[in-house]
């Protein structure tokens, strides 16, 4: 439903190159040292003719190579659910870890990895197994790729993060990203966010910027294993079948490669761009299947179609405050009916996000941001839950007036369709340019058919412990 608005903006810009880009984030969740300056060459004594020649400088215009550094954070996550079945539901401890340079020729590259490991499924049967094997351990690459440049254009291939969106606390124009739905939308976006596999194209001249990508292996949203904390699909039980969630469907090879454009301008003090993208969803849909022999089942099982997106963005100072804009109007997107009588339980449908939203800062690193989001079905289906037009409020306060380095924050989200809203909020604490200490708590509430209603057992309260490095 909203599934895919929802998220506290968290920006991966360490990964990101982007000359007129911001820091973003889609609503189908919730509905990189400049060279030194050149110095007069010193005097040389004479020397012997057999002497060996000194190495030849670095040309001008390219860039001298660096030597590899590492970065990266520890990150230790501790909740408790406090709703309904009362358990520890995540101490999950997470090492990431990246290390980057640049080549004698003037290539950049980066390389990154994570590690996760939460003992809780370990040390409690509160889960199921197929959750407990998901959500122990895992090891990933995340960033790994080289940067090329050549003229106006510079070039980046491998597994790589590409953030087209803008809007804080919601995913609207992020298409390209996938994501690690196994904790909703709750983490920092540095967390959520996966990196897709992709070459990507760029042309910067003065104050027009355009780029093309090409993703031949996608990576889709982790939805994690059904009976988990944040599972998307709950299935209604239907007297005399038995329910089944089959292994997700995950379509790879060239013939499902993704690819898009996006252009934008600088005028005027005006941020405008532009984008096309298609792909197949990178969030699932739940196709039914009903069997009466040799015993009667209904079978769901997630699965990943062709969407075409195209959208538009746009910034602008307004002096006291800031305006943010997104729209996308995705095609043939899946949707679950409750027709009985549908063949698979899907119904494609298309859709129009549109978010605007204004910001407004103040002294002691005080914000406030407002924002009305709606979804636009001009297809609608009867069958599906969302209403024809879906709207929605979010509000986000946070400051330091109380200390500088003291920042309470809250973000309310909710639907002005039916009661249906969650509220996140969390203190943090910086103790010094290393450690950041954090506490929380996440509430959700409204009917079971509701983006936020469904978890409504899934209130919770949290710490967090990070050092970066």
């Amino acid at each position: 439903m909203l599934l895919g608005l929802l998220i506290t903006a968290v920006p991966a810009g360490a990964a990101e190159k982007n000359k007129t880009s911001r820091d973003v984030e889609s609503i189908d969740d919730l509905f990189g040292s400049p060279a030194p300056a050149p110095q007069d060459k010193p005097a040389v004594a004479p020397q012997d003719i057999s002497a060996p020649a000194a190495p030849e400088p670095v040309p001008p215009s390219q860039p001298p190579p660096s030597e590899p550094r590492l970065t990266g954070f520890y990150q230790n996550d501790l909740a408790y659910t406090y709703a309904d079945k009362k358990h520890w539901s995540r101490f999950n401890n997470t090492l990431d870890l990246a290390t980057q340079g640049r080549t004698a020729g003037g290539a950049a590259w980066k390389l990154g990895g994570r590690i996760n490991y939460d003992p809780i499924y370990d040390l409690t049967d509160t889960y199921p197994e197929a959750v407990r094997k998901d959500q122990r351990f895992e090891a990933m690459i995340r960033e790994a790729y080289m940067d090329f440049s050549a003229g106006d254009w510079d070039f980046r291939l491998g597994r790589q993060h590409v953030i087209w969106g803008e809007m804080v606390g919601l995913f609207f124009a992020d298409v390209v990203s996938a994501k690690d739905m196994r904790q909703l939308v709750l983490p920092d976006f540095d967390i959520i966010r996966i990196p897709q596999w992709a070459a990507r194209a760029e042309y910067f001249q003065g104050d027009f910027h355009a780029e093309g990508v090409w993703i031949p292996y996608m990576t889709y949203d982790n939805i994690g294993k059904p009976g988990a904390e944040f599972y998307p699909f709950n299935p209604p039980a239907v007297a005399g079948f038995q329910t089944v969630i089959a292994s997700e469907k995950q379509p790879v090879g060239l013939s499902d490669a993704a690819y898009g454009a996006r252009l934008s301008w600088l005028k005027g003090g005006w941020d405008v761009s532009g984008f096309y993208y298609t792909a197949n969803d990178p969030s699932a849909a739940f196709s039914r299947q009903t069997a009466l022999l040799p015993t009667p089942v209904i079978t769901y099982q997630p699965i990943h179609e062709r969407i075409h997106q195209l959208g538009a963005t746009l910034g602008k100072d307004l002096g006291p405050m800031v305006l943010k804009a997104e729209a996308v109007y995705t095609k043939d997107k899946l949707f679950s009916t409750t027709s009985a009588t549908d063949a698979d339980g899907l119904v494609k449908q298309n859709i129009l996000d549109t978010i605007v939203g204004l910001e407004w800062s103040f002294p002691q690193e005080t914000r406030f941001n407002v924002q009305f989001f709606q979804r636009w079905f001009p297809n609608h289906d009867a069958g599906i839950v969302p209403d024809k037009t879906e709207n929605g409020v979010s509000l986000l306060l946070s400051t330091q007036a109380l200390h500088p380095r003291i920042k309470p924050e809250l973000l309310l989200i909710h639907s002005l369709n039916r009661d249906d809203w969650s509220a996140q909020f969390k203190v943090t604490w910086r103790l010094d340019g290393n450690w950041q200490l954090r506490a929380g708590a996440d509430i959700f509430s409204g009917p079971a058919t509701g983006l936020f209603g469904q978890y409504d057992n899934q209130d919770r309260i949290y710490t967090e412990v990070r050092y970066s490095f």
